[in-house]
């Protein structure tokens, strides 16, 4: 059947592990470019720069402010956030890989089970006729590919970690030559990260199908039923780095804000404040590891979803290698695409001024884009036959390529909507924030009030966007169709982790600047790059909340193909009451993970006090805070309060499953998608908004904004209580809840076959 696509399944073969590996090297490539800013002083080297008369002026020397003080306080300062932050990973990986273990040994025991430990070939659950590898296979093999995609998505979040605390001394060191500088080694840094988790997920996944393909041969409906858990694994760690990191960082946060800023009236990373190594630390932990690991866990799922729908098409039934892997192939080009992206910010076009941040990281996302429809349209014309079937819950439905072409389009043109909606809501450039920060002139009350509106209005559009792209994938391609749309939008994960990496790093460059006492004008630049950073923040947030949605109902699709289901009626009492726990869901997280950062946060804020009070010389700045214990209470409370929002996530699909069986989970999992995204879009954009009111009214940069005063104003404030009162909307719950609306659904589609077998107890008995 080879001869129906241009490309040979050969070409398959070589094209993508060589895109994943030169995305490797391109990363690499960077992380040595960034690695060229010195963190030790060397005086020898700028005498010989001065010789080749290229060398560059540091506003240091004319504020006569000593050069070596400065670079050595940066260096010990990233040395404890990076000492911090690898400290707490640790302390989280080693709870996490006792959970990895006992899950895996449950997936192993429930999916043996389903036909009691026999070692005989069945009959194959699409076509009877012919025989498949046991269910004891797909045990063992789905067990290995969850184990696999857990370790995959801890390194993700790790590497990016590191890279992170490697990059934001350098950020701020090069702030002093200019803020393109700055801009170019924290976009770049960003970049490693995007790049490297981009090609380590599609090579992982590239690999583990070679391998299990050995054993499982023609099966292919095994083989792909079995590379589900890899999707599972990537997105249960997700969620702990997610929650665990989201309450660390924002306790550390509310508590150095709270006493800091309200009550002491100190700025916001003043190196008296006790919190400040904890606040910094908890940036690369919570939005640097947690991101990391919970894209990555969307694009597992998202091929892992396309991939089972595509192994009972037919791709999978005529044995089409290079079209059954067409979900791989969009996403290699994707790295390639992205790599010829990220060149235009760092060498085509330079960034001088401040008012190019924005516009330069905007552009990113439009130029990916754009590029990328050109290449999702090669690649569909080099690798689909011209038309083919679909299953389509229980028939199979002609599709010609052209169709698909447009599915993965509107998916990725759905994801640049939902960013440029984030950004309008979100930045202070435009009305919405500015009107969010206005308020403030009578207090904190009606900042909380206009916040909570803007969050609730900015969900209309990008619901919209979802909705069309749903509508006009499944009407094309039934469920690969919206799988594909998901990969579409995930298709520039590269550039879009680049822009959203760029955030926290150039953020806590800032932390560095005013940690390390340099001048007013360096941390007026690091503020510059961080704010444009905080809306890239949130389009981060509103693609892995879009993709969220679509990747979740392409997984549904699965999950109810491979439940055998043939309809989900919601007027089924069964089905109903499903959609209503199922919508419950989220508040019941949010609350949990809410409140866990409010508990954390008030023995932070106690902490903070008690040094205040009782060291002597703190607030003069003679003597030194107890960093330390700050990050121990950080360390201690997130470890602690990530157990039960993850075990929630966790268990309600087995508990639903195992006791009312497939039909409520179906509507559970349906209500959690409907609800959950609804919450996540407008808690991302609430707290975001809040934050750059925030940093609107303190930067003073237009006549409006001066009228509000300048820090310290009544109108600021209340603006930072806005500020403290969203930090955990936008950087726990929010973020948190996409995972929690793909891993019951990727959790359920993985259960499926025991659910299916052994499931609905309560039921049967009655």
């Amino acid at each position: 059947m080879g001869a129906s696509t241009i490309l040979p399944d050969l070409g398959t073969e070589i094209l993508i592990p060589v895109c994943a590996i030169v995305g490797i090297a391109f990363a690499l490539v960077q992380w040595i470019l960034v690695s060229k800013v010195k963190l030790s002083p060397e005086k020898s080297a700028s005498d010989s720069d001065a010789k080749n008369g290229f060398a560059e002026s540091l506003i240091e020397e004319e504020e006569g402010i000593n050069d070596h003080n400065v670079v050595q306080k940066c260096a010990e300062i990233q040395s404890a956030i990076s000492e911090g932050a690898t400290s707490f990973l640790f302390t989280e990986y080693q709870y996490v890989g006792i959970f990895m273990v006992a899950f895996a040994i449950l997936i192993f025991v429930f999916l043996g089970s389903v036909e009691g430990f026999s070692t005989m070939s069945q009959p194959c659950t699409y076509d009877e006729t012919k025989l498949c590898k046991p269910a004891l296979a797909t045990a063992v093999f789905s067990t290995i590919s969850f184990l696999l995609g857990a370790v995959t998505s801890v390194v993700s979040g790790f590497l990016g970690m590191k890279i992170a605390t490697y990059a934001n001394a350098r950020t701020t060191l090069e702030a002093r030559k200019g803020v393109g500088k700055a801009f170019i080694i924290a976009f770049r840094s960003g970049a490693v990260m995007g790049f490297l988790l981009a090609a380590n997920g599609l090579l992982v996944l590239y690999i583990t199908i070679n391998l299990f393909k050995l054993y499982y041969g023609n099966d292919w409906e095994g083989l792909f039923e079995s590379i589900t858990g890899y999707g599972l694994g990537g997105s249960s760690m997700a969620l702990f780095g997610r929650v665990g990191g989201g309450i660390y960082t924002k306790a550390a946060d509310v508590g150095a804000d709270l006493v800091g800023k309200v009550e002491r009236n100190i700025p916001e990373d003043d190196p008296r404040n006790p919190a400040v190594i904890a606040d910094n630390v908890g940036d690369n932990v919570g939005d640097i590891a947690g991101m990391g690991s919970d894209l990555f866990g969307s694009y597992a799922e998202s091929s892992c979803a396309a991939l089972v729908v595509a192994s009972i098409s037919s791709f999978g039934v005529n044995h089409e290698f290079t079209a059954m892997l067409y979900p791989l192939l969009v996403s290699s080009i994707g790295i390639l695409v992205c790599l010829i992206t990220t060149l235009f910010a760092t060498d085509f076009f330079e960034v001088k001024a401040v008012k190019e941040i924005e516009p330069a990281l905007k552009n990113q996302l439009i130029i990916s884009t754009a590029l990328m429809t050109v290449g999702v349209a090669l690649v569909t014309w080099i690798a689909l036959p011209s038309s083919f079937t679909i299953f389509n819950f229980g028939a199979q439905k002609v599709v010609h390529s052209w169709q698909l072409f447009l599915c993965v389009c509107v998916g990725l043109w759905a994801g640049l909507i939902i960013g440029f909606v984030t950004e309008y809501y979100t930045s202070n450039a435009y009305s919405p924030v500015q009107d969010v920060a206005d308020s403030c002139r009578t207090g904190a009350a009606t900042n909380v009030i206009f916040g909570l509106a803007l969050g609730y209005k900015s969900v209309i559009i990008p619901i919209l966007a979802i909705a069309i792209s749903i509508f006009v994938s499944f009407s094309f391609a039934a469920m690969y169709g919206i799988a594909v749309a998901a990969l579409g939008m995930l298709s520039t994960i590269a550039t879009g982790l680049a822009i959203d990496a760029y955030g926290p790093i150039s953020d806590n460059a800032g932390g560095i600047a005013e940690m390390a006492g340099m001048s007013h004008r360096i941390r007026e630049r690091t503020d510059a790059l961080d704010a444009a950073g905080n809306t890239t923040a949130a389009i981060g947030k509103g693609f892995a909340i879009g993709s969220a949605a679509l990747v979740s109902l392409a997984l549904f699709g699965a999950f109810v193909s491979r439940a055998e289901i043939t309809t989900v009626d919601v007027l089924t009492p069964k089905v109903f009451i499903g959609l209503l726990v199922g919508a419950m869901l989220p508040y019941w997280f949010s609350a949990m993970t809410m409140k866990s950062v409010g508990k954390a946060a008030l023995k932070m804020v106690e902490e903070v006090r008690r040094q205040f009070n009782t060291i002597p010389g703190l607030m003069e700045g003679t003597a030194k805070p107890d960093y330390t214990n700050c990050v121990k209470i950080s360390t201690d409370a997130s470890i602690k309060e990530m157990i039960p929002p993850g075990a929630l996530v966790m268990l309600t699909p087995l508990i639903v499953g195992i006791f009312f069986g497939v039909e409520t989970l179906s509507g559970v999992l349906a209500g959690s998608l409907v609800s959950g995204v609804q919450i996540a879009i407008s808690a991302s954009n609430t707290g975001g908004a809040w934050d750059n009111a925030k940093k609107y009214i303190e930067a003073g940069a237009s006549e409006h904004a001066r009228t509000l005063g300048p820090k310290g104003s009544d109108a600021h404030k209340a603006a930072v209580i806005g500020d403290t009162v969203g930090d955990p909307l936008k950087d726990t719950s929010g973020p948190s809840l996409n995972i929690l609306i793909k891993l019951m659904a990727v959790e359920s589609l993985v259960f499926a076959p025991f659910f299916a077998a052994h499931g609905g107890l309560l039921f049967k008995i009655f």
